[in-house]
């Protein structure tokens, strides 16, 4: 399957086209196609040059209008270019006219995404996640892959239902997708079995858009060795740490990170490691606060729990990552347009909405280690909350804790002790 998508590990030079639509201004469009830029990045690929056209929809032959077409065409051949990469998912047919065209291999943004996955998965759980994900995309593209085969040939000897090569492939694939499917059961079975051997331990589950620092964070406060870079979905199997916070231990997750245009197909083959999602009970919402649309990041991850995980209702700490990262641009005084995004300062920031958020939010930077302490206070009184709901009788450990503590030692604060170890 992987061979069918992305099967070189050098770098390919691409060109990205998007479209600006009723829908999506050209703001808009620019920001997916530079994201789209960096899911290429992740997948070993240099973007060239960024084509956009400004229609009410997709063209349904070719995604873009035939002048933009052969505007791309031109300039792939002029510059030796052997990969196009569209923002949004084609058809089979609007794939094969665009190959015809342009004669270079075709990506959309779902193709693109899935082989990033097919790239990271590392154990059987994520492999089997990914190609079940990669087999339900291909499915309904078959009719382009097999348009240069024709009907199995009659004759003496040779009749029967006359099945096609297309048809042939289909069966073979829904076969794999039925097995694909029945393995993920056994693995669900298998994860449930390992949260409830975890007993009543309050569970902290790190969510956020891809690449905001989760994992970063996650060895931070755990003292973990988590892979993470500055790459798209380094993370896709969940990881699990024993973390203890003075004198109160829970379970602290990582999980896989959201991003707008998430194909459906592949969430719900990410069940089992949304699940972690699910049954947790504090949800640390990890935000990028240097990205310019932190925002609308924050508006994909919340509709993505709601609709996905229903962990929307869950108790939640927001963090505002990457203060280290912050910059903006101060509007002149002379300038009387409307304040734009860039044009804020943090402090402004906090003022703002953020400021409703109250307790339940926190800016730090994990990468710097600033204001950390501040964070793990939070997730303290969060998580102290869900065991005493479980374990009520606890509550004189509690407060015999907090006496036994002077708040102000001499020499200054009294400083909170950590300690983790991997879960088994």
């Amino acid at each position: 399957m992987k061979d069918l998508i992305i099967d070189k590990e050098t770098s390919e030079r691409a060109v990205l086209v998007g479209l600006i639509t009723p829908q999506q201004n050209e703001a808009k469009a620019n920001e997916y196609l530079d994201e789209l830029a960096f899911l290429a990045d992740t997948a070993g690929a240099v973007t060239e040059k960024k084509f956009l056209q400004k229609l009410n929809g997709p063209d349904s032959r070719t995604f873009v209008g035939k002048g933009k077409l052969e505007e791309i065409r031109k300039y792939i051949e002029d510059n030796d270019i052997g990969m196009a990469i569209f923002d949004d998912d084609l058809t089979s047919k609007q794939v094969a006219n665009i190959e015809r065209e342009l004669k270079v291999k075709i990506l959309d943004r779902t193709s693109l995404i899935l082989d990033i996955f097919a790239r990271r998965a590392q154990t059987a759980n994520a492999k089997t996640q990914v190609e079940l994900a990669q087999y339900q995309y291909l499915l309904p593209r078959l009719t382009r892959m097999w348009t240069h085969l024709e009907r199995q040939r009659g004759g003496i000897g040779m009749r029967g239902p006359g099945e096609t090569q297309i048809e042939t492939d289909r069966r073979i694939i829904l076969d794999k997708i039925s097995r694909l499917k029945a393995e993920l059961k056994d693995i669900d079975r298998q994860k449930s079995i390992q949260r409830k051997n975890r007993g009543k331990l309050t569970r902290v589950a790190l969510v956020g858009y891809t690449n905001v620092g989760k994992s970063t964070l996650m060895n931070l406060l755990s003292k973990s060795d988590v892979f993470a870079e500055n790459k798209l979905f380094a993370t896709l199997d969940t990881t699990v740490r024993k973390v203890i916070v003075d004198n109160l231990p829970f379970l602290l997750t990582d999980t896989v990170g959201f991003i707008r245009k998430l194909p459906t197909h592949l969430v719900e083959s990410f069940k089992s490691t949304l699940d972690e999602v699910r049954d947790a009970d504090v949800l640390v919402h990890v935000v990028d606060i240097s990205h310019p649309n932190f925002e609308e990041q924050i508006e994909v991850v919340n509709k993505t729990l709601s609709e996905v995980c229903g962990s929307a209702d869950k108790p939640m700490i927001m963090v505002f990552n990457k203060v280290d990262a912050f910059s903006f641009t101060p509007k002149d005084e002379d300038d009387l347009t409307p304040k734009t995004r860039e044009n804020y300062s943090l402090d402004e920031l906090k003022a703002s909405w953020m400021n409703k958020i109250g307790d339940d939010a926190v800016f730090i930077s994990a990468k710097e280690g600033i204001n950390i302490d501040e964070l793990k206070a939070k997730i303290y009184e969060k998580a102290k909350q869900v065991h005493l709901t479980r374990f009520p009788y606890n509550d004189f450990l509690f407060q015999k804790y907090d006496e036994d503590i002077d708040p102000t030692p001499e020499g200054g604060e009294a400083q909170a002790s950590d300690s983790g170890e991997a879960q088994n």
